[in-house]
C-alpha cells in the first residue's frame, strides 16, 4: 500500500495534470470558433464551384476533346492518397479514423493488384501509416510551421498533385480528411479530386434548371477552372480538418479533465482512510503502552 507522503504527491501531481487539460481544452475552444467560421464560410463557395463544374462537365462528358482532368487517363490501376491528418496530438481518435479510412482503401485496391501511392499531410499521420504502409509512402507535407491554414497552403498540395499527374505517376487520386459536423462529431471522408466525379442525374427529377453558354468553348473553360476545382477542394477538406482537429481536442481535453476529477477524488478518499488508519494505529500504540505502565 501506498504511503500517506506517495498519495498526496499522486493527488498534487494529478491536480497539475488537470490544470493543464482544463488550460488545453479552453484553447482549442478559442481555436475552434475560428476554425468552424472558416470551414462554414468555405461550403457554400465550394458548393457553387463543383455545381458550375459539374454543369460544364455534364455538357463535354464523353467528347473527344475533354480535359484529362475530367475524363481521366482512360486507366484505373496506379491510385493517389492524400491522407490529412493534424500535426499534433491529444485530439482522441480523429487521426486514427482518418488513417483507419485510408489504410482500408488502400488495402482493398492492393487486394485488387492495383498500385497504392501515399501523400501524407500532418506528421500523426504520416507516423501511422508508416507502420502499414511505408513502403507506399512518396510525399509529406509538413504544416507544423504554419499557424493558420490558408488558401496557399491548398494550392501548394494541389500544384504537387497536378503535376504529378500532368507526369502520369497515377490514375486516380482521392483524399481524406475529417469533415466537421459538431464538437463531438467529425465524419471520416474520402474524396476523388481526379478525374472529377459527374454526378448522373437522380430518376424522377427534374432536368438541369438553366443551361449557360460560355465563352470561348465548355472545354477551354474546363481547361482552366479544373485546376482551380481541385485547389478547392483540397483547401475546403484542410479547413474542415482544422475545424475537425479543435473539436476533437477539445471533447478529448473535456474528458481527461473530467477522468483527473474523478481520479483525485478517489485518490483522496484513499489518502484520508489511509491518514485515518494510521491515525488509529499510533493512538492504539500509545494506549498499549500507557496501559502496559
Amino acid at each position: 500500500m501506498p504511503s500517506l507522503k506517495d498519495l498526496k504527491n499522486r493527488i498534487e501531481s494529478v491536480k497539475s495534470t488537470r490544470k493543464i487539460t482544463k488550460a488545453m481544452q479552453m484553447v482549442a475552444a478559442a481555436k475552434l470558433r475560428r476554425a468552424q467560421e472558416a470551414a462554414e464560410n468555405a461550403r457554400p463557395y465550394a458548393k457553387r464551384m463543383a455545381a458550375v463544374v459539374d454543369g460544364l462537365a455534364a455538357s463535354v462528358a464523353g467528347s473527344d476533346t475533354a480535359p484529362t482532368l475530367l475524363a481521366g487517363t482512360g486507366e484505373d490501376k496506379v491510385h493517389l492518397l492524400v491522407v490529412m491528418t493534424s500535426e499534433r496530438g491529444l485530439c482522441g481518435g480523429f487521426n486514427s479514423q482518418i488513417v483507419k479510412l485510408a489504410r482500408s482503401h488502400a488495402e482493398e485496391l492492393l487486394g485488387q493488384g492495383k498500385t497504392v501511392k501515399i501523400i501524407t499531410v500532418g506528421k500523426k499521420g504520416r507516423e501511422q501509416l508508416r507502420r502499414y504502409l511505408g513502403d507506399h509512402l512518396i510525399a509529406h507535407v509538413d504544416l507544423s510551421d504554419v499557424k493558420r491554414v490558408g488558401y496557399d497552403n491548398a494550392r501548394d498540395i494541389a500544384n504537387d498533385v497536378l503535376g504529378r499527374f500532368d507526369t502520369g505517376e497515377f490514375d486516380v487520386a482521392t483524399i481524406f480528411y475529417n469533415r466537421f459536423q459538431s464538437v463531438i462529431t467529425q465524419i471520416p471522408t474520402a474524396h476523388q479530386i481526379i478525374p472529377a466525379v459527374v454526378p448522373e442525374p437522380e430518376e424522377g427529377k427534374a432536368d438541369a434548371p438553366a443551361h449557360y453558354e460560355y465563352e470561348p468553348s465548355d472545354e477551354a473553360i474546363l481547361q482552366d477552372l479544373l485546376p482551380r476545382s481541385v485547389a478547392t477542394q483540397v483547401f475546403t477538406a484542410l479547413l474542415e480538418n482544422a475545424a475537425s482537429e479543435q473539436g476533437a481536442r477539445m471533447s478529448a481535453m473535456d474528458n481527461a479533465t473530467r477522468n483527473a476529477g474523478d481520479m483525485i477524488d478517489r485518490l483522496t478518499i484513499l489518502y484520508n482512510r489511509s491518514r485515518q488508519a494510521a491515525i488509529t494505529k499510533e493512538l492504539i500504540e500509545i494506549i498499549s503502552g500507557a496501559e502496559a505502565l
